[in-house]
């Protein structure tokens, strides 16, 4: 089979890697790809990002899959073309992909069908905003209602900070994807990703993860796209995956089915596990980055038939295997993210770093140029590694790091010290 993957991240390199295992795969394309995925066995990058020259890319080297990585272009609509155009794809459709497209959509669904999650309100101008989180107070969440790479939420410990988020979002910060706003109650407990594999009648349970969301150690600073990641989640216990399953992914599915637009891809949860059980934070309708590194890292089984098992309705009797092994990857990201950033400069030893016991690195915003890696984005390497323990992967992990020759980059020193803390407690 020759398949092709539409991203550049580190999510499509981890998603590329893992289908160019498969024995049924003679080739991956990655569209457009990065320096990573330049120099990855299997893969070839192909510099396309419209959805016309897409579909006639496909057309043209009888691709038999596409796999969308990130969520603009299934907002977009790109599995409604392909699927038009007579080509097979992984992805939910544009009517589907709202549930991440639009924060006001995603949480009015959430309230109608008794998906337990905060209390929200939706907002077009500053002053009745400003009103709102004055009458509730802080600390209170305030979203871009569009898609903002990551970037479109803040947690306001304050009525100050609160006020600022509205009025910069309203204000043009984010482009359109701000055009509206909505506030919503602050979650109190642990994040965890909880993800399913969905056909649009059965739902597959994913292992958990859970991601490091702030840009610095303590869980300081502003939100980003994600710091790191760790697989298991140990605030997942099985009767909390459970809870999420019956309570949140399968009253979606269900309802999307009922609307007419039935789900089928891989539905992220975004999980807030409160004294009263799994609260849903947000709907993303992709995998999670960096949280699908970790995943590709643990799992056994072909991913390929999983796939083509969920876009074909046959979920039903489908069972992955695991790895019964721990997954943590550190994000280094450029000076500045997720702020501004420069562009441009010289990465080094990453044989050496990819030469410890355990390590798999994804590039996410790299490029290949005279036989150099130069970064080329905010987030720019996921150094990942397996171990026995918490502790294990991210010693290998931060081993790596230390032989990656990068002054221009930044990284958190803590990834999965929730979950250390409780191994250490468990000793």
């Amino acid at each position: 089979m020759k398949l092709l993957v539409i991203g550049s991240g580190g999510r499509e390199h981890a998603l590329a890697w893992k289908l160019a295992q498969s024995p049924r795969v003679q080739k991956v394309f990655v569209a457009p790809g990065n320096g990573g995925t330049a120099a990855e066995p299997g893969l070839e990058n192909v510099a396309l990002t419209a959805i016309p020259e897409l579909i006639a890319f496909a057309r043209k080297e009888k691709v038999q899959l596409t796999v969308v990585g990130p969520e603009a272009p299934l907002a977009a609509g790109v599995v409604d073309e392909f699927r038009d155009a007579g080509l097979k794809i992984f992805g939910p459709t544009r009517n589907a992909a709202r549930l991440e497209a639009s924060k006001e959509f995603a949480k009015s669904f959430m309230a109608r069908h008794g998906i337990p999650t905060g209390r929200h309100a939706t907002f077009a101008s500053a002053p009745p905003a400003i009103a709102y989180v004055e009458k509730h107070g802080a600390p209170i969440v305030v979203k871009a209602d569009g898609l903002a790479a990551g970037k479109g939420v803040v947690v306001a410990r304050s009525l100050a900070e609160a006020e600022a988020a509205i009025d910069a979002m309203l204000g043009g910060a984010l482009g359109a994807a701000g055009a509206e706003i909505v506030v919503e109650d602050f979650l109190a407990g642990e994040e965890a990703s909880f993800f399913a594999l969905c056909d649009g009648d059965s739902v597959l349970p994913l292992v958990s993860a859970q991601d490091h969301k702030r840009a610095f150690d303590g869980d300081e600073g502003p939100n980003t796209g994600g710091m790191g990641a760790y697989s298991p989640a140990p605030v997942m216990t099985p009767e909390m995956t459970q809870r999420a399953l019956a309570e949140i992914v399968r009253p979606a599915v269900t309802a999307l089915k009922a609307m007419g637009c039935p789900y089928r891809g891989v539905l992220y949860a975004g999980l807030m596990i409160t004294e009263t059980g799994p609260q849903l934070i947000e709907f993303n309708v992709r995998f999670g980055d960096p949280e699908c590194q970790v995943l590709m890292l643990r799992l056994i089984s072909d991913l390929v038939p999983a796939l083509i098992a969920t876009r074909d309705g046959m979920l039903k009797t489908f069972d992955l295997r695991w790895l019964d092994e721990v997954a943590l990857a550190v994000v280094m990201a450029a000076r500045g993210y997720p702020g501004a950033y420069e562009k441009g400069s010289l990465i080094g030893g990453l044989e050496e770093a990819e030469a410890v016991d355990g390590v798999e690195i994804f590039h996410a915003g790299t490029r290949r140029e005279d036989g150099r890696l130069i970064a080329d984005g905010g987030r720019v390497l996921n150094v990942g590694a397996r171990g026995a323990t918490v502790g294990e992967a991210r010693a290998r992990a931060y081993a790596a790091i230390a032989k990656i020759n990068w002054p221009h980059g930044f990284f958190r020193r803590d990834i999965g010290h929730r979950a250390l803390a409780l191994q250490t407690r468990g000793r």
